[in-house]
């Protein structure tokens, strides 16, 4: 482990190899699961904003478990997660044929909305948990999940930690992913 600032952070995040392949994958980061993305309290009004511009593009189970159960729930620890259709696809999933898209994105990159996405989702495969004044960041390996993005990643040696530089600058700022990167190349270098 490792620390930048008030962040922990595994030595995966510095070692592996990950570059997001969404044409093996299918976005199954975005549907695969039993719990939504974690949500910072500060994203809920953006959510909400994304929610209603996008309403009408999202799939129509979609719409019925937001009506149902709100756009944000409480997770067992109390934090807040986007709502899941029947444990699983986020709310915010359209398709482009079989391939799960997020429809804030695609929205942001259309220039539609001036917001990415939820941090959690920007971070994946990085998940972050707060405790008091430490944030502690792991590489979560889920094989399903995580395979085809690690396979890219060391077909074409790209790491984790460069391919999330930039959500990591929106996270933490760009003095914070300098001193990331140099420590992640000399973690890198001692293998």
């Amino acid at each position: 482990m490792f620390k930048i600032g008030n962040t922990i952070l595994s030595d995966e995040i510095a070692t592996a190899t990950f570059a997001c392949d969404i044409a093996r994958c299918k976005g199954a980061c975005c549907v695969v699961g039993n719990a939504g993305a974690p949500v910072d309290q500060n994203e809920v009004p953006i959510l909400k904003k994304a929610y209603e511009k996008l309403k009408s593009r999202l799939r129509p189970q979609a719409v019925e478990a937001v009506e149902s159960h709100g756009l944000i729930q409480r997770n067992s620890r109390g934090g807040l997660e986007l709502t899941c259709v029947e444990d699983q696809e986020c709310v915010f999933v359209t398709y482009q044929g079989d391939v799960a898209e997020c429809s804030i994105q695609k929205a942001w990159q259309q220039g539609e909305f001036d917001w990415e996405k939820p941090i959690s989702c920007h971070l994946y495969p990085i998940r972050l948990r707060k405790i008091e004044d430490i944030e502690f960041a792991n590489f979560e390996y889920i094989p399903e999940l995580c395979k085809a993005g690690c396979d890219r990643g060391k077909r074409e040696g790209i790491g984790l930690a460069e391919f999330l530089a930039r959500p990591l600058e929106r996270r933490y700022g760009k003095a914070w992913v300098e001193e990331f990167l140099t420590t992640s190349r000399e973690l890198r270098k001692k293998q």
